[in-house]
C-alpha cells in the first residue's frame, strides 16, 4: 500500500462529493467565510464539456465501484447516481415538485413507515426561498394539490403536442393536469438562459437553463473561494481516539495515492448508497458498527420510487421531441389519499409527455416484443412523429429490512463494495398495478390507437441515513448532523425517512439549506 501523505492544509469544511446537496453546502459556507473543499470521485467537466448526445451522456451516470443489487424491484444506483462535477445533478431533468404534509407524517397517520423529526410548516420557508434562488417554473394556480408556498418566480414552459393530446385523455376522466414544476428557466433568469425544449436536460444542459450544481451553487462556491478535489475518491471518514469527533478522511488521489485531508467538519453527500457504504467501512475500535451507527440503522431503510412508463400510438403527429425530458405536465389527483385503493397503499403521480429521441425509441421498442420485421420500420417511423408517453412515480414506504451492507467483494483500494437489498411488499405492488390500469384508461381516453406499458423500475434512490428525533430510531437530527458525532454531518435524500411520491430534488435542496444555515450558526459549538 501506498504511504499516506497528509494534506499540508486542513480546511473548515470537508465535503465528500459535489452533487446538488454537496453545493448548497459548499456555496452557504464559503460566501460565510468558511475554507471549503469538495472531494470529486468523478472527473472535472464543465458546462461547456457537455454533449448533447445519449452515448456521450453515459459518461454523467456512475462509473465508480459497482454496486451489489437484487431483490423485486432494485434502486438502479448505476442510473440514478452520478460521477464527475455535479453529481447525479448534472443528468437530473429538473422536475422539483413539493412533499405534500402528509409525506412528514406517515407513521402518525397511517401506523406505517416512519415519521420525519420536522414538518412540511417548518420546511415550507426553505422551500420558497430556493425556489427564488433557482428560479422554478411553473402555474401553481393549476396545481390544485398543491401544499402552501409562495408562487413561483417564472411562468411554465409551454405545453407542446404530445402534452395536449395525453391531457385530453385526463380530461375525459374528469382527472386534472398542470405544468410541471420545473428547475428549468422559462425565461432567462439570474444571469442564466431560457430553455430551447430541445429535449437534452438528461445530457446536462449545456446553456444552463436547467438548474444543476454546475449552473447554480457550485459556482457561488467557487467564486467564494471554495474549492473541488476531482479524481478523488474516499475510502475512510477518520475520527479521534475517543470516537466523538471525525478529523478528516482518507481519499486515493488520481494518480492512486493514498491521502489525508483533515477538517473541522465533515459533510458526506456522495449519495444515498455511498454514504452508508463509507460510514459501514469507517468501523474503528469506538464505532465497531461503522461510524454513526449507534442504533444500528446505518443502511437501512433504503427507498426507491417504483415507476412504469404508459405508452401510447397516435394518429396525429405529437412531436415527441420537443420540451423537457421529465416531461409538460404533472397530476397529481388523489396524492393525499393514501388509503384510497383497495389493498394497495401510497401516494402517486404522473409525469406526462416526456420529450423522446430516437435512442429512446430504440429502448421503447423493446417493451413491444410483438412487432419485428418490416412491421417494425413502420413502427419506428411513426412513433418517432406520433408516440405518447407518461410516468408513474409512486410512494415505496421504509422498511428496516431493505438495506444497504458491506459486500465480501472488494473494490480496487480493498474497500468493500456496498450490497443493495430492495423490495416492495403487497400494498405498494398493487399501488403500481392500479396505476398501469389508470394509464392505459387515460390513453385510449385521449384516443391514441395502440396502448401498452414498459417495465416497472426504480427511480430516485433515498433513505440509508435517515433523519430522526434521537439515535434510537435515527442516524441524524433533523439537519443531517449525526447524533454519535456532532461534527459529522449527512446531506441528500438518503436522509429521507419516507419517499412520498415526488422527485427529491427539490426537497433535498430546502433540507441543504436548512442544514448549512444551523451548521454556520451553531459552527463555534461544533467545530
Amino acid at each position: 500500500m501506498n504511504a499516506k501523505v497528509t494534506s499540508r492544509e486542513k480546511v473548515d469544511l470537508l465535503i465528500v462529493g459535489s452533487g446538488a446537496a454537496a453545493s448548497v453546502f459548499a456555496a452557504k459556507a464559503a460566501q460565510a467565510g468558511k475554507q471549503v473543499l469538495m472531494l470529486e470521485a468523478g472527473p472535472a467537466r464543465g458546462l461547456q464539456d457537455l454533449v448533447s448526445s445519449q452515448l456521450w451522456a453515459r459518461r454523467l451516470k456512475w462509473g465508480g465501484a459497482p454496486v451489489e443489487e437484487e431483490g423485486n424491484l432494485t434502486l438502479g444506483h448505476n442510473f440514478n447516481s452520478g460521477w464527475g462535477t455535479g453529481g447525479s445533478s448534472m443528468h437530473h431533468y429538473g422536475v422539483w415538485p413539493r412533499l405534500h404534509p402528509g409525506d412528514f407524517r406517515l407513521r402518525t397517520d397511517h401506523g406505517k413507515g416512519l415519521d420525519w423529526p420536522l414538518q412540511y410548516r417548518e420546511l415550507r420557508p426553505y422551500y420558497d426561498r430556493i425556489q427564488e434562488e433557482v428560479g422554478l417554473s411553473g402555474d401553481a394556480a393549476a396545481e390544485k394539490w398543491r401544499p402552501p408556498g409562495s408562487e413561483y418566480p417564472l411562468p411554465a414552459l409551454p405545453v407542446f403536442p404530445q402534452g395536449q393530446a395525453i391531457a385530453a385523455g385526463f380530461k375525459a376522466l374528469g382527472k386534472h393536469t398542470a405544468p410541471i414544476p420545473l428547475a428549468i428557466n422559462s425565461r432567462p433568469y439570474k444571469n442564466r438562459r431560457a430553455c430551447i425544449y430541445d429535449g437534452w436536460c438528461d445530457a446536462g444542459c449545456p446553456i444552463g437553463a436547467l438548474a444543476n450544481a454546475q449552473a447554480l451553487y457550485l459556482p457561488q462556491a467557487r467564486a467564494a473561494g471554495g474549492r473541488i478535489l476531482h479524481r478523488a475518491t474516499v475510502t475512510r471518514v477518520l475520527a479521534n481516539k475517543k470516537g466523538n469527533k471525525v478529523i478528516g478522511v482518507e481519499y486515493r488521489d488520481a494518480e492512486d495515492r493514498q491521502q489525508v485531508q483533515l477538517a473541522d467538519v465533515v459533510v458526506l453527500a456522495a449519495f444515498a448508497v455511498q454514504n452508508p457504504r463509507l460510514l459501514l467501512a469507517s468501523a474503528n475500535p469506538a464505532h465497531p458498527q461503522g461510524l454513526a451507527n449507534s442504533s444500528g440503522l446505518v443502511g437501512r431503510y433504503m427507498m426507491t420510487h417504483p415507476a412504469t412508463s404508459i405508452y401510447g400510438l397516435f394518429k396525429q403527429e405529437t412531436q415527441p421531441h420537443l420540451g423537457p425530458t421529465g416531461g409538460q405536465l404533472i397530476s397529481q389527483d388523489g396524492y393525499d389519499n393514501k388509503a384510497a385503493i383497495k389493498n394497495a397503499f401510497g401516494s402517486y403521480q404522473w409525469l406526462i409527455a416526456n420529450a423522446l429521441k430516437p435512442n429512446d425509441l430504440l429502448g421503447i421498442v423493446n417493451t413491444r416484443p410483438d412487432i419485428f420485421g418490416r412491421a417494425l420500420e413502420a413502427f419506428m417511423q411513426r412513433a418517432s412523429r406520433s408516440i405518447g408517453t407518461m410516468v408513474f412515480v409512486g410512494e415505496d414506504l421504509p422498511l428496516a429490512q431493505n438495506r444497504i451492507t458491506l459486500s465480501q467483494h472488494k473494490d480496487q483500494y480493498g474497500v468493500p463494495l456496498a450490497r443493495a437489498v430492495h423490495n416492495i411488499q403487497a400494498p405498494t405492488a398493487a399501488l403500481c398495478e392500479h396505476a398501469v390500469a389508470e394509464g392505459t384508461a387515460v390513453f385510449k381516453a385521449a384516443g391514441a390507437e395502440q396502448v401498452w406499458q414498459g417495465p416497472r423500475f426504480g427511480m430516485h434512490i433515498m433513505g440509508g441515513t435517515v433523519m430522526g428525533t434521537s439515535a434510537d430510531n435515527s442516524v441524524t437530527n433533523r439537519y443531517g448532523q449525526c447524533h454519535d458525532i456532532d461534527n459529522l454531518f449527512i446531506a441528500g435524500p438518503g436522509l429521507f425517512p419516507s419517499s412520498g411520491a415526488v422527485n427529491p430534488t427539490f426537497t433535498l435542496h430546502a433540507l441543504g439549506l436548512l442544514a448549512v444555515e444551523f451548521m454556520l450558526r451553531e459552527w463555534g459549538s461544533i467545530a
